[in-house]
């Protein structure tokens, strides 16, 4: 991301990075009028918003990614990204549906990670696969299996497949999914919120080969 200006309070100038972007100043309450919000800290930053890699160059090292379908959450979209940074996810690639990672409270939500990691937009299925990747689904079906199914840890190369917060994953992703897998749940509960249940699944499948 490259800055292109600064806006802060004049107390604040000593925090602002080292840089060639215009610097500006105000008092805190413009800066809460602009904004809308009171959760400046004192400091705004106008980025220059990067060009996208190509899903092809993102998938190209990678050995576990996350592929988000239809995801609409900003909060849930920044938890994902959360935990496939802490969890070991290399990558994570988006449909077009979901919500923009770069959205304010997504950025929030994921402490700066929707920065770190590796992102995408992917535009087909048929991408992971020419990339090499199986495509492992999570979804409550019949002929799901438990997501610490030896099979699964095998596989070198898996996107992990999370749907949308109402109604998962559709009925044609599902069908041309690799494997579908479930999180065994207890106490009659079908369900976990999409991000906790993608908590769950980065670390059960987690690539065997990386060190702790």
């Amino acid at each position: 991301m490259q800055p292109v200006s600064f806006l802060c309070e004049e107390k604040f100038l000593s925090q602002v990075p080292d840089t060639q972007a215009p610097i500006y100043t105000a008092d805190r309450e413009l800066l809460r009028t602009l904004t809308g919000y009171a959760l400046s800290r004192g400091i705004l930053c106008a980025m220059r918003r990067p060009s996208l890699p190509t899903a092809p160059d993102v998938l190209r090292n990678a050995h576990r990614v996350a592929v988000l379908d239809g995801v609409v959450n900003s909060e849930n979209t920044g938890a994902i990204f959360r935990a496939a940074a802490s969890l070991g996810i290399d990558a994570v690639l988006l449909t077009r549906s979901c919500c923009d990672p770069l959205n304010r409270r997504a950025c929030r939500v994921s402490m700066g990670t929707v920065f770190q990691l590796p992102w995408t937009f992917l535009d087909s299925y048929d991408q992971l696969r020419q990339s090499g990747f199986a495509t492992v689904a999570l979804a409550l079906t019949d002929h799901s299996v438990s997501i610490d199914n030896p099979l699964l840890k095998s596989l070198d190369r898996m996107a992990i497949l999370l749907g949308t917060e109402g109604n998962g994953l559709s009925d044609t992703v599902l069908r041309q999914a690799d494997h579908v897998a479930r999180i065994p749940m207890q106490r009659g509960v079908d369900s976990l919120n999409v991000a906790a249940a993608a908590a769950v699944a980065f670390w059960e499948l987690r690539d065997q080969h990386k060190v702790s």
